[in-house]
């Protein structure tokens, strides 16, 4: 499994962007999707995530209500939808894939299996 993360940029607050995760190689039919954030100075953090077999999301509080995690399943593609940002989501977005799904570990890194590289969202005041 390979994930390449893109769409990140330069914009200024209040303003959207859309980053997208594509995957190659096989999928997990149990498993899903997540997005995570590495501010400057901060550890990875997790923002959101989506679970394959009944698309479920998952996001952390600070991003609720701006933030949109789907799916593409034609395109093999995730995707996070990122309105009204604020200068506080400026950091290095990575997505990454697990084989498997519990509810309750959505946010934990370790249970993730395969990671993408990183794209750099910088949000200007």
């Amino acid at each position: 499994v390979q994930l390449q993360a893109y769409g990140g940029g330069l914009v200024q607050a209040g303003e959207s962007l859309r980053l997208s995760c594509i995957a190659s190689g096989r999928t997990f039919r149990h498993g899903g999707m997540g997005w995570f954030r590495q501010a400057p100075g901060k550890e990875r953090a997790f923002v959101a995530a989506i679970r394959w077999i009944d698309n479920n999301t998952y996001y952390t509080d600070s991003v609720k209500g701006r933030f949109t995690i789907s799916r593409d399943n034609a395109k093999n593609t995730v995707y996070l939808q990122m309105n009204s940002l604020k200068p506080e989501d400026t950091a290095v977005y990575y997505c990454a894939e697990r084989r498997t799904f519990s509810g309750h570990t959505y946010g934990v890194q370790r249970t993730y299996d395969y990671w993408g590289q990183g794209t750099l969202v910088t949000v200007s005041s």
